[in-house]
């Protein structure tokens, strides 16, 4: 084992927080503050100085297991597990095409394992059939991102800029709970000046810290965010000069806002007409402001026009693409930005190109090496593929996501899972999806391996190997390698993180997304790059022949800051959406009276895979709950702690209840980590965004039941 310090990232949410790992003696690894890096500045949170628990091998899985004629999951060896993937893969595609074949990857894969797996689909099985669970994360923004300014970073300004500006709302996101040390930079926005404005049906921990607290009710954020338009509009506050010189479509855009006067939005957010005034005051009084949105808004049947609001607040007063002001999306996922850059999802090739787009599919396919024509098309979305599983879907290969917990409709969803006709998973850890698997892989973690992610500020970033895995354990990479020779391609699935690195420069060149110019070197000195940094500065002429001798070509320093001279549409332009308010796809009724909504707690991360196993994360959150306002829980006869069961028209969960005044009469909250009885995402709806086919996870019609234990 190595004795070195290593700097690194964590493995968990978007910060990506800089840390420092020495192996200890003993065997374990310490985590220690890293302070040069400026997104966490040493915080960590109690999942990060955890982090390395997981790391254990009492924790994680250490060898193959294949499941025997008596069902049950025994160790194996590689060669059997994989010959035995293999084999299950390649019945499926010679019996039902390629396209019976699915292949399902997650946000907290590397740059190199996202992109490596969406090549493996397309040109070892060629299956349309890939999609990632990102899809469940911040695929909304995305869609309205690209509608409104043609491109799609999760923020387009640095961390840092927040605390300058003179006004940040923050839409539906608790990240006191979900990334606890970028808290910091709203604390020094209020302490330069500036305003706070949390809108939350709950009042959180988040929300504590705001100098504006609004609580709409579940899935009506579009609705308020067209409320401040009209307002906006109503009381002269347009930046006329700018909707002129920088926008394009404004008089659809405004007249739809104007259809949402205050009254009318007063009815349908709960939210109070005096409130919306004084955010319309707070929010354009400044010199500079941000809209931030995370899971609240995007996680709707209707999330990329709810998002497309907020942007067209932003556009309206003049808040995009200038200095400390602009629209941002607070990405949840560790890699959930980079993952889908490269590969993983439905539509998309290297470099955030365009599937369908044949220009994009001849530029990836000779860095493939491989004719254009036999690269298939678009494939289904998160949903529809799980959906599909065990009818259109024969084999499934999933790697770094665990459905069974993080899916809507998720006892469908495991039922969709039990009747394929195989099933191989790599994980870390037995997962409850893995343990659905006829085969499960042990794979290397975030600290066994070396690769790059892309955080939430578009910040790509070097994770460095700090210690030697386990024996018998083996990288994803690695896997995908023998895979694709057992399935009949010898070359182009290199083992090595950097080799593949290289050629995803290569392939994402020219791309939205280009990570040309970006080595491993540069990662390294520079503690991250922003992308797009392609290979070179633009010039006249950047061929060496042209340079004076000795001169190289000027390195790209990359992107902090986007759209500040033009935004990414032909014309530079940023696009106004017209939208209106619509109601969620399930509202409550006679017999499902209530509203759920879901979201995270400070002690749990995603499914709780990983952090259910660190027993100090337990200790904080042991399980699931259902939180609800007193008065509900007098109508119920419930006393804090007494089980709840919340039924929707998909099922059914228990857990005890958490009694608070913090959350809405009409709304219940429950954490979607834990499997079982208490497993919110029972109840949650599938209905889908019609652009991003994003689920409606934050709001469906639920009722309460008392139950005797």
């Amino acid at each position: 084992m190595q004795s070195t310090v290593t700097p690194t990232h964590c493995p968990y949410c978007a910060l990506q927080c800089g840390m420092n790992l020495t192996p200890a003696p003993d065997g374990t690894v310490e985590v220690s503050e890293r302070t040069d890096f400026p997104v966490n500045r040493g915080a960590l949170c109690g999942k990060g100085r955890t982090s390395a628990a997981v790391l254990a091998s009492n924790v994680r899985l250490t060898s193959p297991l294949v499941r025997d004629e008596g069902g049950t999951l025994v160790p194996a060896s590689w060669d059997e597990a994989l010959e035995k993937i293999a084999a299950g893969l390649g019945r499926t595609r010679a019996e039902h095409g390629p396209d019976a074949v699915g292949v399902f990857g997650g946000g907290g894969l590397t740059n190199e394992k996202a992109y490596t797996l969406g090549k493996f689909a397309r040109v070892v099985l060629g299956t349309s059939q890939i999609d990632y669970n990102g899809r469940f994360c911040m695929s909304s923004a995305a869609a309205a991102g690209i509608k409104a300014f043609g491109l799609d970073r999760g923020l387009p300004f640095p961390l840092e800029d927040i605390p300058k500006s003179g006004c940040v709302i923050l839409v539906g996101s608790n990240l006191a709970e979900t990334m606890p040390p970028s808290l910091r930079f709203f604390t020094e926005l209020r302490e330069n000046g500036g305003t706070l404005i949390v809108i939350d049906p709950r009042r959180t921990k988040t929300a504590e810290q705001a100098d504006l607290h609004l609580a709409p009710r579940p899935g009506t954020d579009l609705a308020l965010a067209l409320g401040l338009l009209h307002l906006v509009i109503a009381e002269g506050r347009v930046d006329e000069e700018y909707v002129r010189e920088r926008t394009a479509g404004w008089e659809d855009a405004r007249a739809a806002a104007m259809a949402h006067w205050p009254e009318y939005v007063e009815r349908i957010t709960g939210v109070s007409v005096p409130q919306l005034r004084e955010t319309v005051r707070l929010f354009c009084e400044p010199e500079s402001a941000m809209v931030l949105t995370a899971r609240g808004p995007e996680q709707q049947s209707k999330g990329t026009d709810t998002v497309g609001a907020w942007i067209n607040l932003c556009l309206a007063t003049g808040r995009a693409g200038r200095p400390l002001s602009g629209y941002g999306c607070l990405t949840g996922q560790g890699n959930g930005q980079g993952g889908r850059e490269h590969g993983q999802k439905a539509d998309q090739l290297p470099g955030y190109r365009k599937l369908d787009d044949p220009a994009a599919r001849a530029h990836v396919a000779e860095v493939w090496g491989v004719d254009p024509d036999s690269l298939p098309g678009p494939g289904r979305s998160a949903y529809e593929l799980l959906d599909a599983l065990g009818t259109d879907i024969r084999s499934l290969l999933l790697m770094a996501s665990n459905p069974v917990v993080s899916a809507p409709r998720a006892a469908h969803i495991e039922e969709r899972i039990r009747s394929l006709d195989f099933l191989a998973v790599c994980d870390v850890v037995l997962s409850e999806t893995a343990a659905l698997a006829d085969v499960v892989l042990p794979v290397t973690q975030w600290a066994e391996e070396t690769g790059t992610t892309t955080n939430l500020e578009g910040r790509v970033l070097l994770r460095r190997r700090a210690i030697t895995p386990p024996e018998g354990i083996r990288s994803d990479l690695e896997v995908l390698h023998e895979l694709a020779a057992r399935l009949g391609v010898k070359k182009g699935f290199p083992t090595d993180p950097e080799e593949v690195f290289e050629e995803l420069r290569r392939a994402s060149a020219g791309g939205a997304a280009d990570y040309s110019g970006i080595t491993y070197r540069r990662l390294a000195e520079e503690n991250g790059v922003f992308w797009p940094c392609p290979a070179a500065v633009e010039a006249a002429d950047t061929s060496e022949d042209a340079l004076p001798d000795g001169e190289a070509p000027a390195v790209h320093p990359g992107t902090p800051r986007l759209f500040l001279d033009r935004f990414a549409t032909p014309d530079g332009r940023a696009r106004f959406v017209p939208v209106s308010h619509r109601a969620i796809a399930e509202e409550p009724d006679e017999e499902y009276p209530v509203l759920l909504t879901t979201g995270r707690v400070v002690a749990q991360y995603q499914s709780g895979a990983q952090t259910r196993r660190v027993a100090e994360l337990n200790a904080a959150a042991p399980g699931p709950f259902v939180e609800l306002h007193p008065r509900l829980a007098a109508r119920l006869g419930a006393a804090e702690g007494d089980p709840v069961a919340v039924v929707s028209r998909r099922g059914r969960a228990v857990a005890p209840a958490r009694i608070t005044n913090a959350i809405r009469p009409d709304t219940v909250f429950m954490p979607f980590h834990w499997p079982g009885e208490g497993r919110a995402n029972t109840l949650t709806n599938p209905a889908l965004d019609p652009t991003s086919r994003m689920p409606e996870f934050k709001a469906c019609a639920v009722r309460l039941e008392a139950v005797e234990r």
